[in-house]
């Protein structure tokens, strides 16, 4: 269930600004998840394949850095997921 939301968090961010993994590990464990880049790597690689983002490589300091942006693709699945969460959060809350 955690790689589900893990996902909505990385087209959520993408779609602010663009994201690269160690930056986004980061990002992850400020909202307690603790993810190695052996798990994160692959699901950016996944979405990328499915056409949800996009990566473009950028020399920083020397270093290559890949930097993830969400596609059209992307807004269109985060749009559906963010309908489908509110009406969970909306279920669940009913009997508060």
């Amino acid at each position: 269930m955690e790689l589900g939301f893990i996902r909505i968090h990385i087209l959520h961010h993408t779609a602010i600004e663009p994201v690269y993994g160690s930056e986004f590990q980061a990002e992850l464990k400020r909202h307690g998840y603790e993810i190695a880049f052996g798990t994160l790597y692959p699901i950016f690689h996944r979405l990328e394949k499915d056409g949800y983002i996009s990566s473009k490589k950028e020399n920083v300091k020397g270093k290559i850095r890949k930097y993830y942006n969400i596609t059209e693709a992307g807004i269109a699945i985060l749009k559906q997921a963010n309908v489908k969460a509110n009406e969970l959060v909306a279920e669940l809350n009913e009997n508060d």
